[in-house]
């Protein structure tokens, strides 16, 4: 009868450990947040084991050293507390994966007070797919507090534990990758729509700081020189930070980033000797430094850094995270750059375009200059002036001869001056020319809510033309277009290759078309958009446009064709022989 009864209160132990158990599993396994897990665990194991305090130490992976991520009983300070592997009964019990209980912690040569009151000390191992990771501590204040049944009970809750914390961990290395991946597809949107070079600086570093939760971020860029690194953009950033010195390469962290091509951080920049700006970051509150290099290729052009509020060892993954954005943010900034030297070229090829007008109607002006001047000149010569040298009127009338012949030779100067030059022709293929004309102008239709359809035939030839002038008639007709649709609309742009007699085998000219959704043109226009430089109908612009692009056809011996209704809006073609 005493074995059964022994029996059955240990059966009745065993089901109400068993009972505690499942109730300690079912708390434990009700949020996926890691740091509410952790507090769970280490709250139900002081309560399963009446211990009087508790805590959750993991080995960081990336100091290797134990450090305490949840408490419960223990003072603040307590979480500052941090073991190498071996150190300490935790640390033993880390570095073994066995577990530790001990009556009298006092005389373990192992034991590390944190409380002084602490008796007894119960420890075991978290194991994380056969590894340990961690140790599940509990401390009581009264001698030889925790039996064998604990220890059994403590391990299974660990053995829980684990596989919450694995699965915390999992849960938010896949929270981080899902943000990382938001933030990649915004600063991919903001590739594809920012061109301005301050506004994509200023979009990087926000959203890196909201990535990695950070306190503040900011971007340095080298200057032309390679040796300093200049603040260009920032988040969160304070007076003291945005105004200290600029950084040298040579002698700065930073700087080491970029001679090194590697990541580099500080867990705390304020106690730090490598850190050059310490007073700065007291002030500002910066503690924790992740700097990364922005590489595109095998250059490095700048650093992206984040810095938290408290001291921080940032893990492997959240350096591959933030390497990850300053690869993306590296080309974001080379586009930006991309694009203003794009808009630098399209204002170059615009003053061209007023060169090249200005030329024109200097010809055109001095050629309605000389008709008259020709019919002066005839008609003083034909009165034969003669006069006794005594006369006045002899001196005025040699004046005359002489200032008439002095405006022949000027216009004789500025027609030699405005004379078109002949076409550099090379072989030219005009789809490329027109891809790479609408790359500049790209911007220009975006703002006059243009929108662009490009149909090129790939069988169009290379023709032997000048890139440059072709380039300036492209560009005179595009900005028609645009002119005509001042409330937006459509630009069709398209390339065809023209068989013209049957037996030729190879296309006799090319068509490229330039359609547009705008105002349209009257029959007069039509009639007078080639003439005069001097009598232009249009009521806004220089009205050169057309003129400077049949003198460019006239010279590649082509033609151009104008269809157009008013209200409905332009086609203009032009045939250019192969």
């Amino acid at each position: 009868m005493p074995d059964l009864a022994a029996e059955l209160r240990e059966l009745k132990a065993r089901h109400e450990r068993i009972d505690l158990l499942y109730q300690v599993s079912q708390v434990i396994h009700s949020t996926l947040e890691p740091q509410e897990a952790l507090q769970l665990i280490v709250r139900e194991a002081v309560r399963m084991v009446r211990a009087a305090s508790g805590s959750v130490v993991l080995v960081n992976p990336t100091t290797g050293f134990l450090e305490i991520q949840a408490a419960d009983g223990l003072p603040p300070n307590a979480q500052q507390l941090k073991l190498k592997v071996g150190e300490g009964i935790t640390g033993w019990v880390a570095r073994t994966g066995k577990p530790a209980r001990v009556g009298a912690a006092a005389r373990d040569p192992r034991y590390i007070m944190l409380r002084p009151d602490v008796r007894a000390e119960l420890a075991v191992p978290l194991e994380v797919r056969g590894e340990v990771r961690g140790v599940l501590n509990v401390d009581s204040d009264r001698p030889d507090a925790f039996s064998e049944a604990d220890q059994e009970l403590l391990e299974e809750l660990a053995l829980q534990a684990a596989r919450v914390i694995h699965n915390t961990w999992l849960y938010e290395q896949l929270r981080l990758k899902a943000r990382l991946f938001e933030t990649l597809v915004s600063v991919g949107q903001t590739i594809n729509s920012t061109v301005n070079l301050d506004d994509a600086l200023q979009t990087i570093t926000r959203e890196a700081s909201k990535l990695m939760g950070a306190k503040m971020c900011s971007l340095l860029l080298l200057d032309d020189t390679r040796e300093w690194l200049d603040l260009r953009a920032s988040y969160g950033a304070g007076e003291a930070y945005l105004t200290k010195p600029r950084l040298s390469v040579a002698d700065s962290l930073l700087g080491t980033v970029v001679r090194r091509r590697k990541p580099q951080q500080l867990e705390n920049v304020q106690i730090s000797s490598r850190y050059q700006n310490v007073e700065v970051a007291r002030r500002e509150g910066l503690v924790a430094l992740l700097s990364v290099p922005l590489a595109l290729g095998r250059e490095v052009t700048g650093t992206l850094n984040v810095y938290t509020a408290h001291p921080h060892s940032f893990s492997n993954e959240e350096i591959r995270i933030l390497t990850a954005l300053a690869d993306l943010s590296a080309i974001a900034i080379e586009k930006a750059r991309l694009y203003e030297r794009l808009v630098d070229m399209e204002e170059h090829l615009r003053r061209q375009e007023q060169l090249s007008a200005l030329g024109l109607l200097a010809a055109e002006v001095a050629h309605e200059i000389r008709n008259p001047l020709t019919v002066m000149k005839m008609l003083y010569h034909s009165l034969d002036l003669r006069f006794e040298p005594a006369d006045p009127r002899a001196r005025d009338a040699a004046i005359m001869g002489e200032k008439m012949d002095r405006l022949n030779r000027i216009v004789d100067q500025i027609l030699d001056f405005a004379r078109h030059s002949e076409p550099q022709c090379a072989p030219v293929q005009v789809n490329r020319l027109i891809t790479d004309l609408t790359l500049l102008t790209r911007h220009k239709l975006h703002q006059q809510n243009v929108e662009l359809e490009q149909h090129l035939d790939p069988a169009v030839p290379l023709i032997m033309a000048d890139p440059a002038q072709l380039e300036q008639a492209f560009l005179n007709l595009t900005l028609n277009a645009v002119e005509a649709m001042p409330a937006g609309g459509r630009l069709r742009i398209s390339t065809r290759a023209i068989h013209l007699p049957k037996y030729r085998p190879q296309p006799t000219c090319i068509a490229v078309s330039f359609r547009d959704t705008g105002v349209g043109m009257s029959p007069e226009q039509r009639r007078r958009a080639f003439s005069s430089l001097l009598s232009t109908t249009k009521r806004e612009g220089t009205g050169l446009g057309l003129v400077i692009v049949s003198r460019v056809v006239e010279a590649h011996r082509g033609q151009i064709k104008i269809a157009s209704r008013p209200g409905v809006g332009t086609k203009v073609t032009i045939l250019l022989p192969t």
